[in-house]
C-alpha cells in the first residue's frame, strides 16, 4: 500500500483497527512530520484513494474524523484542508430528535414512511463494520414539531436480535432510547451538513416547494470505543430549523 507521501502505508486490512482510522493516522503522521502544513490543501481524493487503496467511504470516514478532531477542515467542492493554529471545535451536544423537542418544549411526532429489515449493500456494511448481506434495519420518517414537518429522517442499524421491531410504534418510540435500551452506547457522532435544493419527494414529505433549500446531514453515531451505531442522512426544511452553536475569540488582537 502507498501512503499520502508515496511511502509506504501502515494500513492492513487484517489489523483489528479500522482502515479509516489507519488512513486517519497516515495523515496524522504526514502533518506531524511537517510535509503536510497549517493550512495547505490534501490531496485530491482520487489521489488519495489510489496510495492508501481504500474505499471512498472509509477515505471520507477518515477525513470527517480528522475534521471532528479539528485537524482538518472541509471547504465544499475545493477539497480538505489542514486547519490553522486559529481553528478550534465548536461546542457539539448529541441529542435524539426527541430530546430536542422536549428541550424546545414541542411535541415530536413522526409519519413513518420505511421501517423493515434487509441484507446490508456493500456501502451500508463497510459504514457500520459488518458483513455485507446481514441483517440492517431501515427506518425512514417524517419528523413534526406540534404536528408540523420539519425533516425527513432516513436511518439505518445492525438488526437487535430478539427485539420484535414490527411490535414498535415508531410514530412516536425514540430511536435512541430503543437502542440505548438495547445495550448499545450512543457517545458521539460525525456529522456533515451540507445545502441542497428539496427534490420533488422531499418537498410533498415536508409541505415546501420543490427546489427551496434545505439542510442535508449525514451522521455516523458510534459507540465509546468508535464503532458504528447507527447511520442516518436528515433533511430539514430550511425556514423551519435552526442550527445553533457557539464561536469563541480568545487571545487575539483587534483589528
Amino acid at each position: 500500500m502507498i501512503g499520502i507521501d508515496g511511502q509506504a502505508a501502515p494500513l492492513q486490512s487484517d489489523s483489528p483497527e479500522p482502515l479509516w482510522q489507519q488512513a486517519a493516522k497516515a495523515i496524522m503522521k504526514e502533518i506531524a512530520a511537517g510535509k503536510l502544513v497549517s493550512g495547505s490543501r490534501l490531496p485530491p481524493e482520487r489521489d488519495l484513494l489510489t496510495r492508501l487503496s481504500i474505499s471512498r467511504v472509509t477515505l471520507r470516514r477518515a477525513l470527517q474524523s480528522l475534521v471532528t478532531d479539528g485537524v482538518l477542515v472541509s471547504s465544499h467542492g475545493r477539497g480538505w484542508y489542514i486547519a490553522t493554529e486559529a481553528h478550534q471545535e465548536f461546542p457539539q451536544t448529541l441529542e435524539s430528535f426527541s430530546e430536542t423537542a422536549a428541550r424546545l418544549g414541542l411535541a415530536p411526532s413522526s409519519e413513518v414512511l420505511r421501517a423493515e429489515e434487509a441484507p446490508a449493500s456493500l456501502d451500508e456494511a463497510e459504514e457500520l463494520g459488518i458483513a455485507p448481506g446481514g441483517p440492517v434495519f431501515h427506518l425512514d420518517r417524517v419528523r413534526m414539531l406540534d404536528g408540523v414537518p420539519v425533516a425527513v429522517d432516513q436511518s439505518f442499524f445492525p438488526s437487535i436480535r430478539g427485539l420484535d421491531m414490527s411490535a414498535i410504534d415508531f410514530k412516536t418510540a425514540s430511536l435512541f432510547r430503543l437502542l440505548s435500551g438495547a445495550g448499545f452506547d450512543l457517545a458521539r457522532a460525525e456529522s456533515t451538513i451540507e445545502a441542497q435544493a428539496a427534490d420533488k419527494t422531499l418537498a410533498r414529505h415536508l409541505g415546501i416547494e420543490q427546489g427551496m433549500p434545505i439542510l442535508a446531514m449525514r451522521q455516523l453515531v458510534e459507540d465509546g470505543n468508535g464503532r458504528p451505531v447507527m447511520a442516518s442522512t436528515i433533511r430539514y426544511a430550511g425556514d423551519r430549523y435552526r442550527l445553533r452553536t457557539s464561536f469563541s475569540r480568545t487571545g487575539k488582537a483587534g483589528g
